[in-house]
C-alpha cells in the first residue's frame, strides 16, 4: 500500500533553533493519527510542511507522492485547519460556506449548513469578529465538510468549551466512518481524542520519539503502588518512567509493562496494587525532561 505521507530525515531550522531534527515516518491512507508533543516540540512546524506552506531546510517530504511545497495536487487534495485560518473579509459566514464548494470538490453543502445551524451561527456574522471558540468551531466545520483526502487539524478545539469539543470529536468520527480519509490531529487534550486515534506520532524536541498504534502506547507501562521496599524489589532492572513517594514507606511507581501473568499474581500477593496507565499519561512520562515533580520545587531545604 502506497503511503499518503513520507518524511525522511526532515530538518527545519528557524534562525539558530532546530524545530525538526531528522524526522522520519510514513502515514498510510485512511487513518487517524494523533500528532502529539509538548509545546515547542515541532508539531505545527511539521504540519505546515506537510500542507506545503513552507519547504524543509533538509530531508525529503512526499505527500501523495509529490513534494508538497507549490504542489497543485497537494493543494487540491488537502486542507489545513487551525485557529489562524483566514477568509475574505467581504464575505459573511454563510457566503464563506457557499464559496467553499468552488475550492473543495468533495464539499458537502448540506452537512455544512446543518452543522452551521447546530452550532448556532448567524448567517451575516463576520469571521473576523467571532470569539476564539466560535472561530475554531466554524473552522472545524470547513475542515469536516471539505472531505479532503488529507485533512490536517492543528489544535482544532482551541477556545471550545467541553460540550462543543465533545460534539466536534463525535462529528469527526462519524465523518471518518462515512467518508474515510487520512486525518492528522494534533491536540493537547490527548485524553479526549484517545478513542479516535489509530496511531500516535509522538514528537519530542523535534525528533520522533515513537510512532505506534495508540493501544500499544497505553500498554507500555503499569503503575504499582504499595510498600517502597517491595516495589523497589520488583522494579529493579526495569525501566521506571515515574516515581512518587508518599509518607515514609508508600510509593507509586510507573514501570515498563513486561510482567508475566505469574509475576502479576505474585505482585498482588506481595501487596502491590496494579493500575493501568493511560496513553495521555504515557506521553507525559516519556517526554519528561526534568527529574522529580513540581512538589520538589517547594520542598524544604
Amino acid at each position: 500500500m502506497m503511503s499518503v505521507i513520507s518524511c525522511e530525515n526532515v530538518i527545519q531550522t528557524f534562525q539558530k533553533t532546530e524545530a525538526l531534527r531528522g524526522l522520519s515516518f510514513t502515514i498510510q491512507p485512511n487513518s487517524i493519527t494523533g500528532v502529539i508533543g509538548r509545546n515547542g516540540a515541532g508539531k505545527t512546524t511539521l504540519l505546515k510542511l506537510l500542507a506545503g506552506f513552507t519547504k524543509p531546510n533538509a530531508g525529503d517530504i512526499k505527500v501523495f507522492s509529490e513534494r508538497p511545497f507549490d504542489s497543485l495536487t497537494v493543494s487540491a487534495n488537502s486542507i489545513f485547519v487551525d485557529d489562524q485560518m483566514s477568509f475574505p473579509s467581504a464575505l459573511n459566514l454563510k457566503e464563506i460556506l457557499q464559496f467553499a464548494a468552488h475550492f473543495y470538490p468533495n464539499w458537502d453543502q448540506e452537512l455544512a449548513e446543518r452543522l452551521f445551524d447546530y452550532f448556532q451561527f448567524q448567517p451575516k456574522q463576520s469571521h473576523q469578529k467571532l470569539s476564539k471558540g466560535k472561530c475554531s468551531t466554524f473552522n472545524a466545520i470547513i475542515g469536516l465538510c471539505a472531505r479532503c483526502p488529507l485533512t490536517i487539524f492543528d489544535e482544532p478545539t482551541t477556545g471550545m468549551d467541553a460540550a462543543v469539543r465533545s460534539d466536534f470529536y463525535r462529528a469527526l468520527m462519524k465523518e471518518y466512518l462515512a467518508y474515510p480519509r487520512t486525518i492528522l490531529l494534533s491536540s493537547h487534550h490527548i485524553e479526549e481524542i484517545e478513542e479516535l486515534l489509530e496511531d500516535v506520532l509522538l514528537i519530542h524536541e523535534g525528533k520522533k520519539l515513537m510512532h505506534i498504534p495508540v493501544h500499544q502506547l497505553s500498554e507500555m507501562a503499569i503503575q504499582l503502588s504499595g510498600s517502597k521496599d517491595v516495589a523497589e524489589k520488583w522494579t529493579k532492572n526495569r525501566k521506571v518512567y515515574d516515581r512518587k513517594i508518599v509518607g515514609t514507606d508508600r510509593v507509586y511507581v510507573v514501570v515498563e509493562n513486561d510482567f508475566t501473568d505469574d509475576e502479576r499474581t505474585q505482585l498482588k500477593r506481595d501487596g502491590l496494587e496494579i493500575v493501568n496507565v493511560s496513553a495521555n499519561d504515557m506521553c507525559v512520562y516519556v517526554t519528561k525532561t526534568t527529574e522529580g515533580g513540581i512538589d520538589d520545587v517547594f520542598r524544604e531545604r
